[in-house]
């Protein structure tokens, strides 16, 4: 977090842009295969003990229970990889920053902002 740190010198626009980024990405993240196996493993538990003939007031419960825990696994890892993904915009923003600074101003905006896009998805 030492760069989130170093982000109140720096433009409140960019701020905002790296902290939509990182938000963006950790709740495409947060949901990831652990959390997809172990929601399975509540509907699997929940099946067994149903076809067990395990009362309904008995299943509910632990189906509550397991949905809570699946959510907050997400919720926490999300604002886990949160931190992470932030302290990255910031530091790829600052880096492009810098980069636009010393380059001439020949190159037009668009194409820095192509040039940018493929850089970042290789």
């Amino acid at each position: 977090m030492e760069k989130a740190e170093e982000a109140s010198q720096i433009n409140p626009e960019i701020e905002e842009i790296a902290r939509q980024r990182a938000r963006q990405r950790a709740y495409a993240a947060r949901w990831n295969l652990d959390i997809a196996v172990f929601a399975f493993a509540i509907l699997i538990i929940v099946i067994i003990l149903l076809s067990q003939g395990v009362r309904i007031e008995i299943v509910a419960p632990v189906a509550v229970f397991g949905l809570a825990m699946v959510w907050l696994c997400g919720w926490r890892q999300g604002r886990k990889l949160y931190k992470g993904y932030y302290d990255e915009e910031l530091g790829i923003l600052e880096r492009d920053l810098k980069k636009s600074e010393e380059k001439p101003a020949e190159e037009s905006v668009e194409e820095m902002i192509q040039k940018a896009l493929r850089d970042r998805w290789r």
